[in-house]
């Protein structure tokens, strides 16, 4: 991604944090002694569903992004990502929480929604490379339309049809979709993320610089390998 693209990243966000609200779930959640850096394990506050971790387990360099499935600038940056994470995989280990901006973003919940209704059933990457690389086919879809199309994605990852949909209307007792997001949003939120995409490599903010340079976002991971 050139600089030209991060240039008008930099307007888009700028326009996000102006309208950036908290989910009224949010304000029950304490996540002030949570250690936003650490791998965050199934718990009460984030309805059972723990962090979706893609790579080396326990790996000591972590990368986290904060992102909304709407977000066209996170689409951008999804393929850079996904490339980079597949080749560290064997050194790395990259976590997706859910920072979707509902009021840019209408459809961004319902999409992050999906993707753990089908993480809960062991198929959460296939549906984030999914949504994030057909974004423009469903972000400007009214509710029963996007409900349908995300539904077809499931039936493609071969998923149960009734518990994905309980799951999503959370009439089930094992997670809670809903909490998760709102768990993820409320890490984001005490981490500092003001916009989306936003990634912390163990724990430090990565500037637009390297994210926008693919050479320098390696770099910066192959730093912290050598530590």
């Amino acid at each position: 991604m050139n600089k030209i693209t991060w240039i008008i990243f930099a307007v888009v966000t700028v326009g996000i944090l102006a309208s950036l609200i908290i989910f009224s779930g949010n304000s029950k959640l304490d996540v002030s002694t949570t250690d936003t850096n650490a791998i965050q394990i199934a718990n009460d506050q984030n309805g059972n569903i723990g962090d979706h971790v893609f790579g080396k387990t326990d790996s000591k360099v972590t990368l986290i992004e904060y992102g909304d499935f709407q977000c066209p600038p996170c689409g951008s940056i999804h393929t850079v990502i996904k490339a980079i994470t597949e080749e560290y995989k064997d050194k790395l280990q990259f976590v997706f929480r859910n920072f979707p901006i509902t009021t840019s973003h209408p459809n961004a919940k319902a999409a992050a929604g999906t993707a753990e209704a089908a993480g809960l059933q062991g198929k959460y990457w296939e549906m984030n490379d999914k949504i994030y690389e057909s974004q423009s086919d469903w972000s400007n879809l009214s509710g029963t339309e996007r409900t349908d199309f995300f539904a077809g994605y499931a039936k493609e990852l071969g998923l149960d049809m009734d518990k994905y949909n309980a799951d999503l209307a959370g009439t089930t007792n094992s997670a809670s979709i809903t909490m998760k997001i709102n768990y993820d949003y409320a890490l984001g939120k005490k981490a500092g993320v003001d916009a989306t995409p936003t990634f912390y490599l163990n724990g430090v903010k990565l500037s637009s610089d390297v994210l926008g340079n693919e050479t320098k976002l390696k770099e910066a991971i192959d730093a912290e390998l050598k530590k």
